[in-house]
């Protein structure tokens, strides 16, 4: 049977759990992963569930959690897991976490249909870059043209039915209307281990502190620079021996592996919104 991945969240309180697990059990779904979280903080209830359900079943189920959103107050979101994710990936001149997921991608690590790459530099730039039949779109940052460009964006992300847009080292700060428009379906990689460190040359500004460890973020982009929801992190040590093109040399591995994790949650509904939180359900 195919498998579905229902993930919900809404006020805490008693019963939430029985209640879904019983509208499954009633048209036999078979639970095959279940995780949980209850923020005390917050006082919200957050679920992520695997399922295995007969086809004829699902339209009743859907219909069922109709019901059950409204008595909880839930936001949920119900989906074959069997179909590929939507995506959209955007790159500018540095092209390294753009080729990492492209490589992902074609061996099967990151199960997803992707719909375009959009660079704001041309083709030739990525001319060792095997894109595979993708469709791609060079979409320049002109002066006083921004507005255009990013309306020629939003068209393509409409157009295509992109669900995510991926920053992968994308050099171009979106506008905050864009931004809003992409709320919660936009992820970028940020070359520095936020909060510390926003903005243009971090690993400049890292060296300049001396730091010791540095790293790099995977975050949702919201109209506030680098202040986003965030997914993923990791770090390496470095020494006052590495100058700030090691520190660039370094940090090209730890934004891919971050990105192409970051990802892979999406991919399989493994990330909840918290506010300005993310809660986010790792294998």
């Amino acid at each position: 049977m195919p498998h579905y991945v229902l993930t919900l969240s809404c006020p805490d309180r008693p019963g939430i759990v029985n209640a879904v697990t019983g509208h499954l059990l009633r048209y036999e779904g078979n639970i095959l992963e279940a995780q949980q979280y209850n923020d005390r903080e917050t006082d919200r209830f957050f679920m992520r569930t695997v399922f295995a359900l007969a086809p004829e079943s699902l339209a009743q189920v859907r219909a069922g959690f109709d019901t059950l959103a409204r008595a909880f107050r839930m936001e949920w979101s119900l989906r074959d897991r069997g179909e590929p994710r939507r995506v959209m990936l955007l790159a500018s001149k540095f092209d390294h976490c753009l080729a990492d997921v492209l490589y992902r991608w074609r061996i099967g690590e990151l199960p997803m249909a992707i719909t375009a790459v959009v660079a704001n530099h041309p083709r030739e730039t990525y001319r060792h870059l095997d894109f595979d039949g993708i469709p791609f779109h060079h979409l320049p940052v002109e002066k006083g043209r921004k507005h255009e460009q990013e309306a020629a964006l939003a068209a393509l992300i409409e157009e295509t039915g992109t669900e995510l847009v991926v920053l992968a080292r994308y050099m171009q700060v979106l506008s905050a209307e864009l931004a809003r428009t992409l709320a919660g379906r936009c992820i970028n990689i940020h070359h520095s281990f936020l909060p510390g460190f926003k903005g243009a040359r971090p690993y400049h500004q890292a060296h300049a502190r001396g730091v010791k460890l540095i790293g790099a973020t995977a975050h949702f982009v919201t109209a506030d620079l680098d202040e986003g929801p965030i997914i993923e992190q990791d770090t390496q040590r470095v020494s006052h021996h590495d100058t700030p093109d090691d520190l660039i040399r370094i940090g090209r591995d730890i934004e891919r592996r971050v990105l192409a994790q970051a990802l892979r949650y999406w991919l399989d509904d493994r990330i909840l919104l918290n506010g300005h939180r993310t809660v986010v359900f790792a294998v």
